[in-house]
């Protein structure tokens, strides 16, 4: 009988969860480490911009409540598809119904993943209906980092970083942290590492002919196209540093960017003493991911641990100014204010789509993050409508840049 109350006390409640972004590569990690703890998670709901097939699939294998198709032009399709699967789940479409499944009463957990500014409204919609928000999409913070802090505190959500560098950092700040406050807990700085992307060691001169399959061929993860794209322009890591300033109440001066080219440091806390806490692991999100979803507990992630007798020897280096111009305009973003990261983010999503549509090359989207700061007046982002029409704004105006980059007289960039 005592064995049966102390095996009842220790039983867990199954967290529900939503996935903003299922079909995404943090998604499909997500749904990888979930479907291993069954008795400890299962699906509410399940989100895609319009790859339907995948959708589908994933549902098979996670039976959730709910599937949204954000793309409402593809509800039909989805709705069809998934009634002739005779799946129990009830297909909706929209934005209006991303916000709606990432605020249901039922929903214990939600995984911000959907990438770019089209996640800011669901991800916001999370945090003021108290949940436990697994922030993988970064852009929240970058666009609406000062409203989004506010509403985690108003409402009481938890928000864990799901970045592998701010994980690690997370994972290597003391329990009592204060947020803001590095030097009560004994903190000097942050080391925010990064890979430097698939083009650290090439010649500057050649940058200029790097083609989108290059660009998106990088040597430790595997990541969607405009990410692989930012991490090889260095931008994911401006954001990155945006993002930690939010997260941790930091200074500029408080974050080091240190080039890391093996991906097995994710992050590091140097503190006054002298000492540095690193956290290592694989190059794999289910790592970080795991971490946060059983967090403060730890469960199994899938990943193979490392192995320190197969580790070639570990590097780091400065990144230079001229490899990696976007990781500089997004440092000077960050202390212009709210209304230069919203802009440089906006700008940056054009940018990088552009490229990958051959309209420009790999060194203009620098040029035109650049032209669109400089374009741009400061300005208050008080709401969330100020701060999406201010991103509206930087959009149409990027596009008029590359519209008078890309002549066309020019040869389109190889994809």
């Amino acid at each position: 009988m005592q064995a049966a109350i102390q095996k009842t006390q220790k039983a867990q409640k199954v967290q529900k969860i939503s996935i903003l972004g299922a079909t995404g590569s943090i998604g499909k990690s997500t749904i990888d480490v979930i479907t291993r703890h069954p008795e400890l998670f299962s699906v509410f709901a399940l989100t895609a911009n319009n790859n339907i097939e995948l959708l589908l699939q994933q549902a098979q294998l996670c039976s959730p409540e709910y599937v949204v198709i954000a793309d409402p032009t593809q509800f039909k399709q989805a709705k069809k598809i998934f009634s002739e699967q005779q799946l129990r789940c009830e297909v909706l479409a929209g934005h209006e119904a991303l916000v709606q499944v990432a605020s249901a009463p039922e929903v214990d957990v939600v995984m911000a993943a959907i990438v770019g500014a089209a996640g800011l409204l669901p991800t916001l919609a999370a945090v003021k209906a108290g949940k436990k928000v697994l922030l993988a999409n970064k852009e929240s913070l970058v666009m609406s980092g000062d409203l989004f802090i506010q509403a985690a505190n108003q409402y009481n959500a938890q928000v864990l970083p799901i970045d592998s560098e701010h994980n690690a950092i997370f994972q290597c700040l003391p329990t009592d942290f204060k947020y803001g406050d590095l030097c009560s807990s004994g903190i000097s700085k942050i080391l925010l590492t990064g890979s430097g992307g698939p083009f650290l060691n090439t010649a500057l001169n050649e940058l200029h002919h790097v083609t989108p399959d290059q660009a998106c061929a990088h040597p430790n993860w595997d990541m969607g196209r405009k990410i692989s794209v930012d991490s090889a322009t260095m931008m994911n890591k401006g954001l990155e540093f945006i993002e930690a300033r939010w997260l941790f109440g930091l200074e500029a001066a408080d974050i080091e960017v240190v080039l890391h080219p093996q991906s097995i440091i994710h992050s590091m806390v140097q503190y006054l003493d002298g000492s540095v806490l690193a956290q290592m692991g694989n190059p794999d999100m289910r790592t970080p991911i795991a971490h946060a979803l059983a967090f403060p507990e730890r469960i199994e992630s899938g990943v193979s641990p490392l192995d320190f007798k197969q580790l070639a020897n570990f590097s780091f280096t400065e990144p230079e100014v001229d490899r990696y111009p976007n990781l500089v305009l997004a440092m000077q973003a960050s202390d212009a204010g709210q209304y230069a990261t919203t802009t440089l983010n906006a700008a940056n999503e054009v940018a990088v789509q552009a490229f990958l549509q051959g309209q420009i090359g790999f060194m203009q989207i620098a040029q035109v993050n650049d032209e669109c700061l400089q374009q741009t007046s400061a300005h208050k982002l008080g709401t969330i409508e100020a701060i999406l029409e201010s991103d509206k704004s930087a959009r149409r105006l990027s596009m008029s840049i590359i519209d008078k980059l890309s002549q066309p007289s020019l040869q389109k960039v190889g994809s």
